[in-house]
């Protein structure tokens, strides 16, 4: 079983670059889909979080209110920890069931996991390859302010929630710059996909850098 993981930090671009991705006809699979499954109306991760946070959590149709979770935990780090303690290891299941899926199904079409948090999640060691969209931090604070309507304060509370450019390429087997226009993300991004499409399974492969 191969598994790539494609990390950036928030407002890095990853969006396009899976976008390209699938439509190349690689396989993605997006952590962020798993962890709103994973916390689902009735789950046992729901009920945890209510357990830890208290019920103001829930909307009012018993869902995870998740941008009342955001505003909750982006600036303290106890809670962020409570957090991930509860759904990384559901997170975990549920994307290691697709991985054996996928192997048994389509072994020979790339597969990409598209993870945000795969330096605090601590899962660096359990795939083949890793690819880091990036883009320097305070080109990313820009576009969350100009793209996201954010001032500066908030900008930088939600990269500071995440690891730092530096932790982030130092676990790169692959750097793919996203720092320019889109179309050179996107014409970087159909350069992982030949790239992928070319050397699969053996990804030790892949270039170093892209573009």
């Amino acid at each position: 079983m191969t598994v790539v993981a494609l990390t950036g930090g928030i407002a890095a671009g990853k969006t396009t670059v899976t976008e390209v991705l699938t439509a190349r006809g690689v396989a993605v699979l997006d952590a962020d889909v798993l962890a709103r499954n994973a916390v689902g109306k009735g789950s046992r991760a729901l009920e945890a979080l209510v357990a830890a946070f208290g019920a103001d959590v829930l909307d009012s149709e018993g869902s995870l209110d998740r941008a009342q979770l955001a505003q909750r935990v982006f600036s303290d780090d106890h809670a962020r920890k409570t957090l991930n303690g509860i759904v990384h290891p559901e997170v975990h299941r549920l994307s290691h069931q697709a991985f054996d899926a996928h192997a048994r199904e389509h072994p020979d079409v790339p597969l990409v996991y598209a993870v945000p948090l795969v330096v605090e999640s601590g899962r660096t060691n359990e795939f083949d390859a890793i690819v880091v969209v990036h883009t320097p931090r305070e080109l990313r604070i820009r576009r969350l302010i100009e793209s996201r309507g954010m001032n500066p304060d908030e900008a930088s509370e939600r990269l500071d929630a995440q690891a730092s450019d530096e932790e982030r390429l130092s676990i790169a087997d692959c750097v793919l710059d996203s720092s320019q226009s889109l179309e050179d993300t996107r014409l970087a991004s159909h350069a992982l996909a030949d790239a992928l499409w070319a050397v699969w399974p053996d990804v030790s492969r892949l270039p170093t850098r892209l573009p």
